[in-house]
C-alpha cells in the first residue's frame, strides 16, 4: 500500500485530498498542518512516505523552504515531492520547476483524478 504525506495549512484541503486518495487509490494518507510538522512526521515515519504533496503558501515555513529543509535529511532526499499551488503564473511555474519538485499540481484540483495524476508522474502501475 502506498503511503502519502499531505502538508497543507488548510484543513479542508488536507481532508479532501486525503479522502480522495484513500477512496480512489486505497492509499494510506498522513497529514501535517505545517512545514515543520511535516518534516518531523516524514522523518519519523516507518516506513517513509512514498510521496509528499505539499502546499506552497503556508505560515511559518512555506513549501519551498520546507522542501529545502527536507533535502538536508538524507533519509528524506529520495522522496518524490509534489507542490500544490494556486499560483499559476509562468514565472512561478519556472521557479518551482527549477527547485527539484517531482511536479507542480494546481488548486483547485479534481479529487477524482488526484491519485491518478500522482501515479502517472511517478510511473506507478498499481
Amino acid at each position: 500500500m502506498r503511503r502519502i504525506l499531505i502538508i497543507d495549512d488548510e484543513e479542508d484541503i488536507r481532508e479532501v485530498a486525503a479522502l480522495s486518495m484513500e477512496t480512489t487509490a486505497g492509499w494510506e494518507i498522513l497529514t501535517a498542518s505545517s512545514g515543520a510538522d511535516g518534516i518531523l512526521l516524514a522523518a519519523n515515519c516507518n516506513p517513509l512516505p512514498d510521496a509528499i504533496l505539499m502546499d506552497v503558501m503556508m505560515p511559518g515555513m512555506d513549501g519551498p523552504t520546507t522542501f529545502r529543509k527536507m533535502q538536508e535529511n538524507p533519509a528524506l532526499v529520495g522522496i518524490p515531492v509534489f507542490l500544490l499551488t494556486a499560483k499559476v503564473q509562468g514565472v512561478d511555474q519556472r521557479r518551482f520547476a527549477g527547485m527539484g519538485f517531482t511536479a507542480v499540481l494546481f488548486k483547485p484540483f479534481n479529487p477524482l483524478t488526484l491519485a491518478e495524476q500522482i501515479s502517472e508522474k511517478l510511473g506507478w502501475k498499481d
